[in-house]
């Protein structure tokens, strides 16, 4: 099968190397360019690309309100954030606006291919422990998104703090919720099943039961859920970004 791609970014060059790499490979195929996030929306809706690999800083509409109009649609294109250490906060907030993971702009292109085959699948692409890290190094620092940017009040998939955020954790089992801290704490689904005592199978299970229970797409919200809820917290030390 033949993945669909649709690459948006407001630099050209940028588009242009891109489309290079991914057109070397023969199960990848770029369907589209957009230079502006309102651009992607309508050609997300023209075209229905299996994933959109977007760009965070854009004029007009930028890349995180664009993911939430992808997603709020209802289609079945999956978003992929390109972003830099320095834009961390805007990673989070295009976690929270429905994307489905985040790469970095130098990521090797091997990595590329492979994370845009990984989102295309309905995984997320960034690995719990790298999740982990990431939103201990500014969760401390997280403003509202309101100060992201993109609009006071908006909850894409109804996590926070929240009677809502705690009327949806009150769906799960004690053993999901369990599992939902151990998720939230970077393990992978063996080392889950190491931890709790479980086979590596029924843990599987309990994670997708989670993410059916909680309305959320992969394991990179399921973290994000986690963080705001309050189920678990980042650690007292940060690591430091480079500047």
């Amino acid at each position: 099968m033949t993945t669909t791609v649709l690459l948006v970014d407001d630099q050209p060059l940028l588009r242009m190397g891109f489309r290079m790499v991914l057109d070397s490979q023969p199960d990848l195929r770029v369907v589209g360019e957009a230079g502006d996030g309102a651009t992607a929306v309508r050609l997300t809706a023209e075209l229905a690309p299996d994933v959109v690999l977007m760009d965070v800083r854009m004029p007009g509409v930028d890349g995180i309100e664009a993911t939430r109009q992808i997603v709020a649609s209802g289609g079945a294109s999956k978003v992929l954030i390109l972003t830099t250490f320095d834009l961390d906060r805007y990673a989070f907030a295009g976690l929270r606006a429905g994307a489905s993971g985040f790469l970095l702009k130098d990521v090797p292109p091997d990595d590329l291919l492979a994370g845009i085959r990984t989102v295309a699948a309905g995984d997320a692409v960034v690995a719990p422990s790298t999740t982990r890290r990431l939103l201990d190094g500014f969760a401390h620092r997280l403003p509202d998104l309101d100060d992201t940017g993109s609009g006071p009040g908006h909850r894409p998939f109804g996590a926070g703090p929240g009677r809502d955020g705690a009327d949806r954790l009150a769906r799960l089992t004690d053993r999901e919720r369990d599992v939902l801290g151990e998720v939230a704490a970077g393990l992978s689904n063996a080392e889950i099943a190491s931890r709790l005592v479980l086979a590596e199978g029924t843990v599987k299970t309990h994670v997708g039961r989670i993410l059916g229970k909680l309305e959320l797409r992969d394991r990179v919200q399921a973290v994000v859920f986690a963080y705001e809820i309050g189920l678990v917290r980042p650690s007292a030390n940060p690591p430091r970004h480079p500047d």
